[in-house]
């Protein structure tokens, strides 16, 4: 059986958004004290952890906002294909995104301009540099 490329690999998951902390010194020795102990394989692990145990408990709180703000909850894509099809119909998009809106690589700023009247967004846009420049006054906030 063929091997995937790591390359291959990479492309079908979609890539973390790396954040930024500050903790206190307390709190780090804890987690370092939890993970040296062997509750957590380290750092990372322990944060995921909590933050997962953390959206797990309001996740009632998420759906109902999901639902009265009409998001779509997960990855959602738009490829080419997809927006030459909207452009035809003569219409255009409103995105409403809590996740990954991912913008195909081969759509240029003018289609996208041309078809995205907005993007309102929970969490990351993957897209070209100039597809987001050209859509960085239609990002609206939640």
């Amino acid at each position: 059986m063929p091997r995937k490329s790591s390359t291959l690999a990479a492309a079908a998951k979609p890539s973390d958004e790396k954040i930024t902390i500050n903790l206190g010194c307390v709190d780090l020795g804890q987690i370092d004290l939890l993970v040296q102990e062997g509750f957590y394989a380290n750092r990372t692990d322990l944060i995921r952890t909590a933050i997962r145990n953390q959206l797990a408990s309001q996740v009632d709180v998420v759906r109902q906002v999901v639902a009265r703000k009409q998001l779509v909850l997960g990855i959602q894509h738009f490829s080419a294909e997809e927006l030459r099809a909207v452009q035809a119909a003569g219409q255009v998009l409103q995105i409403r995104v809590l996740g990954l809106a991912v913008i195909a690589p081969e759509v240029g700023p003018e289609l996208a301009l041309a078809t995205i009247e907005s993007i309102t967004l929970l969490g990351a846009l993957h897209a070209s540099p100039a597809v987001k420049t050209a859509l960085a006054g239609r990002i609206r906030p939640p």
